[in-house]
């Protein structure tokens, strides 16, 4: 397990953006850089430290023509070269911590993984696979599940942060090991088909920032893809969530982008105000666990 940065390596305080992207036909791969390119040039601009992109956004590349379910595998893998090189150059460029989204990979062995890309801006580049792949993803795509190692914290310039994609969040464990090896921000890509799946990550996502006392920063996909299979109807309110207690936002909600438009949420977020309420909260949930009862035991 990864251990935790001290106190001190971390900032007061960091700026987050969310974006919230609209899937639609493109004819060229030089359509989505330049819409990416756009929001990481505002986020820039805004002077945020990160900015993360949709679970899945990158399956808008396989819109050109309409392949089958395993020639767009094969597909999306070949382009991933070039995406990679393109994301990690912008973090470069602009100077911001590119949180990728993620898009189905081909690992060796032959077996798909829904992959998270991470593009520091220093030049250090992270993955992360999906933990939990939705029955959807396993039965249309292949998709298998990643190992103990996607659930290790990615080292930043803002201190420790964790990537949990869409249905991942679901799953309290996870959490609960990325914030014990010392992350303050989780970041959760998602990509969901209706309100109620939207829903049920927004509020796991609610829940996760409660019972660990930490920010997570969820970014959407709306819009369509009718070439693209398995990307079918798309419902998206991307937001950046913040614990209950009195010196976060009231609602538990820093900011969130109009439901199923194209935008960028952005808010600025107190490392100084978490670690005062982990210490002196009206609720102090990760002091109050009772170790002495339980345990969440991961097996590798």
């Amino acid at each position: 397990m990864t251990a935790p940065a001290s106190p001190a390596a971390a900032p007061d305080k960091i700026r987050v953006a969310a974006v919230q992207y609209r899937l639609h036909g493109i004819s060229s791969p030089d359509e989505l850089e330049r819409q990416v390119e756009y929001f990481t040039a505002s986020a820039s601009d805004y002077g945020c430290d990160f900015i993360t992109f949709p679970e899945l956004f990158p399956m808008q590349l396989l819109s050109t023509a309409r392949l089958s379910a395993a020639a767009a595998m094969d597909a999306i893998d070949a382009l991933t070269p070039r995406f990679n090189a393109f994301m990690a150059g912008l973090a470069k460029q602009y100077r911001i911590n590119i949180i990728g989204g993620s898009h189905p990979v081909r690992i060796a062995g032959g077996a798909m993984r829904n992959r998270g890309h991470i593009f520091l801006r220093d030049g250090a580049t992270h993955h992360r696979d999906k933990i939990h792949p939705t029955p959807s993803e396993r039965e249309a795509w292949g998709i298998e599940g990643g190992t103990a190692r996607d659930a290790d914290v990615i080292e930043t310039d803002c201190g420790p942060v964790g990537l949990m994609i869409c249905y991942d969040s679901e799953f309290p464990e996870l959490a609960r090991r990325l914030v014990d090896q010392g992350a303050t921000v989780l970041f959760v890509p998602y990509c969901t088909d209706d309100r109620r799946g939207h829903l049920r990550v927004r509020y796991c996502c609610a829940a996760r920032a409660v019972e660990n006392q930490c920010y997570v920063v969820t970014a959407g996909v709306t819009g369509n893809l009718p070439n693209v299979f398995n990307m079918d109807i798309h419902h998206a309110e991307s937001a950046i969530l913040t614990p209950s207690d009195f010196p976060f936002a009231r609602d538990g909600i820093a900011a969130e982008v109009t439901p199923n438009s194209e935008g960028m949420a952005v808010a600025d977020l107190s490392l100084a105000d978490l670690r005062k309420a982990r210490e002196g909260g009206a609720v102090r949930n990760l002091a109050d666990r009772r170790l002495d009862l339980y345990k969440v035991e991961w097996l590798d």
